[in-house]
């Protein structure tokens, strides 16, 4: 380790701050888990201390990277404090580890773009603020006005990850999260828009939380906020994501024509028209009944009457022959191009390339792989 005193120890200390930072850890806590006191923790982060080899062993297991990350010259380590739900029963360790596992991705994003000299450009849209206004009329425009930056009209979006982290320059995430976090969003001046989605949930699911989390990032991107759910008084910025979902993924008009030509060519809507109209905007039934609901042309509560009476994955099945479950091809997102693409270049090796996506040795050997074998296809 640097020696104390010295601009490497300097900075050694105030990256080692940072990581505890991503985690949520204080200064108590990680010496708690040090069996040091806390003045020591202090000292190691001024670099007024050298760590020794056990500690720094230890803390790169507190902060969920690796020694490698923490001591190699060329790591980045960012401080996000991010913007999420949080359901019941989802404890704090586990918020901070949705937290630490954001910061660790954001970090490798940025280091591979400068070590690969290819920095993330974004020109995003401003800031929003919200009015007294109806939210819901607010979401609609705004949605509108999103679409028509990406040039969408009213067309579904197949894959709005893809079009999200290609258009807005938001970097996506997908990794395993605590089943009752459906994913987290975090933004910082000199990193940008982050968000990680979580794989465990489907991926009709996971667009919809991404369409929520882009409202916060239209109109709330600067200030962290944790809500806890159920709660009810939400806060306007959260009432807001919740009605700019669907707006960004279902427009009301082409949803109102739909549905007005669907029952005027068959004079009722029926569960099979439900399910074809969720299949053909890539979103799950009950998100397309709900925005029925919502939009008064179905009675409300119609989606637990419809569940009461058998409507269910197997339903959708037989009415679209797939798995409504089923995740559809998706392409590599920027940060595994960059740590394949860096790997090529004899940059990384396999172990860093897993260290750098956040997965294991056979999944970054399958993910190098994949992509090899697809670059040979091209070819």
């Amino acid at each position: 380790m640097p020696a104390p005193d010295s601009p490497d120890a300097v900075a050694f200390g105030e990256r080692l701050r940072v990581a505890r930072n991503g985690t949520g850890l204080t200064q108590e806590q990680v010496a708690q888990k040090l069996n040091v006191a806390r003045t020591t923790v202090v000292a190691i982060e001024r670099g007024d201390r050298a760590v020794r080899p056990d500690e720094l062993i230890a803390l790169a297991e507190l902060y969920g990277t690796s020694v490698h990350a923490l001591v190699r010259k060329s790591a980045v380590h960012v401080d996000l404090t991010g913007q999420f739900r949080r359901a019941a029963g989802t404890t704090d360790e586990e918020s901070a580890e949705a937290m630490k596992l954001l910061n660790r991705l954001a970090a490798s994003s940025v280091e591979l773009e400068r070590r690969l000299r290819r920095p993330l450009v974004v020109d995003y849209p401003p800031e929003r603020a919200l009015t007294r206004g109806r939210l819901d009329a607010q979401a609609e425009d705004l949605a509108a006005e999103l679409r028509s930056r990406l040039g969408l009209g009213m067309a579904p979006i197949p894959d709005l990850v893809g079009l999200v982290e290609l258009e807005l320059c938001i970097r996506i995430f997908i990794r395993g999260l605590p089943s009752k976090i459906a994913g987290v969003f975090a933004f910082h001046p000199e990193v940008g828009a982050c968000v990680v989605l979580n794989a465990k949930h489907p991926r009709k699911r996971r667009a919809w939380t991404l369409a929520h989390e882009i409202g916060h990032f239209l109109t709330k991107r600067h200030v962290p906020d944790v809500v806890l759910l159920p709660k009810a008084a939400k806060p306007a910025t959260e009432s807001f994501a919740d009605y700019f979902a669907p707006a960004l993924l279902m427009p009301s008009a082409v949803i109102r024509r739909a549905f007005a030509d669907t029952v005027a060519a068959e004079t009722r809507f029926s569960s099979r028209h439900l399910i074809l109209l969720a299949q053909k905007f890539h979103v799950s039934v009950e998100a397309m009944c709900r925005r029925l609901e919502q939009l008064d042309l179905l009675p409300q509560g119609t989606y637990e009457a419809l569940r009461d009476r058998g409507l269910s994955a197997k339903t959708v099945r037989a009415v679209t022959g797939e798995d409504d479950e089923q995740s559809a091809f998706a392409p590599p997102s920027r940060l595994t191009l960059l740590a394949a693409d860096a790997f090529s270049a004899g940059l990384l090796s396999e172990g860093q390339v897993a260290d750098m996506l956040a997965v294991d040795r056979i999944e970054a050997r399958e993910i190098l792989d994949a992509l090899d074998a697809a670059s040979e296809e091209a070819s």
